[in-house]
């Protein structure tokens, strides 16, 4: 993976012609990995005539094997909104979002091509629509643009952190306090590439929480991203010693439950790209988040 910062110099120049000079690739290349996803700005896609900004961040990834060719697939998913422009998923737990390395189909990709008609994906892109991203593991709401100008729209509002996403977690521990608020920035793991971790070089990352309630053991919280890196609160929460439960990758230990971790994206909100007014989702916690809950009590 490779990660560029833009300079003074390059400002406003098209990505595509900027990256296409400095990784000393064809230019059509460099408009296919953005297509599939191999590039971001700022951790969110950008088409290819995006004009880059003094500070953003372009990251550049291993380009997804371009042979995966989308095939609509009957699994079950639950779409709680949807109209001419995008559409709402909340995802289960053990639903990956798009298809890539390890898993070129029974994504939720595979599904919206299924059951929503109007979904029109591009030949060779591996995550049409797809805005952003929950973790295999975390279950919640998720938005999908079903036309380019909504993901433009949507993909601005994400970059300006004008989305309101709230999470519930349970996580290890008795946390004392009511409020929190983590600032701490989040990077590539130094010394393991798959996870990410609490680093000096990393980029800017804020996770605020509250109290909903405490058990014995654990702690139920409300977590409100001001930023969206990977793993972000899952990051977080284990760099304060308060791993979410069931956390395969961050946690401190093993539960006893065969389902994913207990992270849940409860509530989206943002402003409509079309009719331009603020929409607001929720989300109850999934049966087994609930049922585990009780046997806390």
């Amino acid at each position: 993976m490779l990660k560029l910062k833009i300079e003074e110099a390059q400002n406003l120049e098209r990505i595509d012609k900027l990256l296409s000079e400095l990784l000393e690739f064809s230019r059509s290349k460099v408009q296919a990995m953005i297509k599939d996803g191999s590039i971001l700005v700022n951790e969110i896609t950008v088409k290819a005539n995006y004009k880059v900004k003094i500070n953003d961040e372009i990251t550049v990834e291993e380009m997804v094997e371009r042979e995966i060719e989308l095939q609509p697939e009957d699994i079950d998913i639950d779409i709680v909104y949807q109209d001419d422009d995008l559409l709402i998923v909340n995802k289960d737990y053990d639903l990956v979002v798009h298809p890539g390395a390890g898993n070129p189909s029974g994504t939720l990709v595979n599904a919206l091509l299924y059951h929503v008609k109007d979904f029109k994906a591009i030949k060779g892109e591996i995550r049409p629509g797809i805005v952003h991203r929950i973790d295999k593991e975390t279950s919640g709401l998720l938005v999908v643009a079903k036309t380019d100008k909504a993901l433009a729209d949507l993909s601005d509002q994400m970059k300006n952190k004008t989305v309101t996403r709230k999470y519930i977690a349970l996580v290890e521990g008795v946390i004392p306090h009511n409020l929190g608020k983590i600032n701490a920035p989040i990077g590539r793991d130094p010394k393991n590439r798959q996870r990410m971790s609490v680093t000096e070089k990393g980029k800017t990352s804020v996770t605020n929480f509250k109290v909903i309630k405490r058990y014995a053991k654990h702690t139920l919280i409300e977590c409100v991203l001001e930023t969206g890196r990977t793993h972000q609160i899952r990051v977080h929460l284990a760099y304060i010693d308060h791993p979410v439960v069931g956390d395969p990758k961050y946690g401190r230990r093993k539960t006893e439950t065969t389902y994913g971790q207990f992270l849940h994206a409860k509530t989206l909100g943002f402003i409509h790209p079309a009719t331009k007014e603020y929409i607001e989702f929720d989300s109850d916690l999934p049966e087994f988040f609930k049922e585990f809950l009780d046997t806390l009590e």
